[in-house]
């Protein structure tokens, strides 16, 4: 199993308006992605930097990810959303980890 860790560090004050969105998205990559094992987590910070937060997805392979990507970045839904998100972020970086049983 994979685990991808989409981290956005938010503008001041944008984590409420921000996880709303996610939130669409989320919706939006269950329909674009249906079929597709997968599972999301959403997370918001308690301590650290401040008005983060991360979209976790589990996949079974990173071949998983790599295959569906297109079709989720080529849907126009999930475009728009993510317009919605990019003028909130400040910015954000992507780790991927290897879980270990």
């Amino acid at each position: 199993m994979i685990v991808i860790r989409n981290v956005f560090r938010l503008k001041f004050g944008k984590t409420r308006e921000a996880v709303a969105i996610i939130k669409d998205g989320i919706a939006i990559q269950k329909k674009a992605l249906a079929g597709v094992e997968l599972s999301t987590r959403l997370l918001t910070d308690v301590t650290g930097p401040f008005y983060t937060v991360v979209l976790e997805l589990t996949v079974p392979s990173l071949g998983v990810f790599e295959s569906s990507s297109p079709r989720l970045f080529g849907d126009k839904e999930w475009q728009a959303n993510y317009q919605k998100l990019t003028p909130l972020v400040e910015s954000g970086e992507r780790e991927v980890f290897t879980v270990v049983d």
